[in-house]
């Protein structure tokens, strides 16, 4: 019994005790090491790249400089819709007299949730963004598209709208007399205070012809207190036109007119001081200077006198 416990604190002593110590020693060591490892990995992977990492930064400038590119093309096409766009409305919209597209007319700001799977992390905003210009270019697109189809539907027309727009003189001018009276604000030749003249005035003999100065259909001539007798005429594409103080009306209600048609004799009937044409020109609603439109079929230095010569009149009392 005294040999074996001999042999056990030997044995104790000599081998289980340093194989413990050893291990402990060892799993502190291998604990260490891994720490040293770890911060080490942590302190190179943040001041340095390793081949891997490099590779995707290099990506990520790469897609980053292709997402700019792409904003840049994009802004460079909306440039260019916005010179088609100009020159639309200016241009061909003002020569056919068509009203213009309102802008907002096709462009719907998509919500926010639209594009929750489109962007995340860090570039985020950049691809978020690039959409939204994706989407705007679009939907600009579709409105130049839309608004080009009814200039290229009139254009096709444009032979039968030339016809219909109000460029003849309603009188003979050669019969004019004195100057024309001028489309304007004036002062009441009876109340003196500041009144809207909706057309000019041309005077003549008595009996003279009035023509339709396009073609268009004759709406409702009548007796109109202040105009006297008058004619109105419908000439589609948003024009009309108006023919006051007449002696006699010749033309009915519904009635084909074409351009050149004598429609009445000139006269002063209604709140009138004498014998004169009362011509207005009226586009989409809203009264129009008529001198105007009546450069036809002269020149220069005869519409540039006409104009510098017209003048305020009293010929209408009302």
């Amino acid at each position: 019994m005294e040999k074996k416990s001999l042999l056990y604190h030997y044995a104790r002593k000599h081998f289980v005790v340093p194989f413990r110590l050893w291990c402990y020693r060892f799993f502190r060591l291998s604990l260490i090491i891994l720490v040293l490892a770890l911060v080490a990995n942590f302190i190179f992977s943040y001041f340095f790249y390793t081949p891997k990492m490099w590779e995707l930064r290099e990506g990520n400038n790469l897609t980053i400089a292709q997402y700019n590119l792409l904003k840049e093309e994009i802004n460079n096409s909306l440039k260019l819709i916005e010179n088609i766009r100009t020159r639309e409305v200016n241009q061909y919209r003002s020569v056919f007299s068509i009203d213009t597209i309102k802008d907002d007319a096709y462009w719907v700001r998509y919500p926010q949730n639209q594009y929750e799977e489109i962007g995340y992390g860090r570039y985020e905003n950049l691809m978020v963004g690039a959409q939204r210009q994706i989407d705007y270019l679009s939907q600009r697109a579709h409105q130049l598209s839309m608004s080009l189809d009814g200039v290229e539907i009139l254009a096709a027309n444009k032979d039968v709208m030339m016809v219909h727009l109000p460029t003849l003189w309603p009188m003979d001018r050669t019969k004019l007399r004195n100057h024309i009276g001028k489309y304007g604000w004036r002062i009441h030749p009876i109340f003196k205070t500041r009144k809207m003249h909706t057309g000019i005035d041309m005077s003549g003999p008595t009996g003279l012809p009035i023509y339709a100065t396009g073609d268009g259909v004759v709406m409702n001539p009548h007796l109109k207190s202040g105009y006297g007798l008058q004619v109105l005429i419908d000439h589609q594409f948003g024009y009309k036109t108006r023919y006051a103080h007449l002696s006699k009306i010749l033309v009915t209600q519904g009635q084909k007119v074409k351009r050149g048609d004598v429609i009445g004799l000139l006269g002063s009937t209604g709140r009138s001081s004498g014998p004169h044409l009362h011509y207005e020109i009226i586009h989409k609603n809203q009264h129009v200077n008529p001198i105007n439109y009546l450069n036809r079929d002269m020149s220069t230095e005869e519409f540039k006198e006409i104009v510098d010569n017209a003048r305020t009149t009293t010929f209408e009392q009302d």
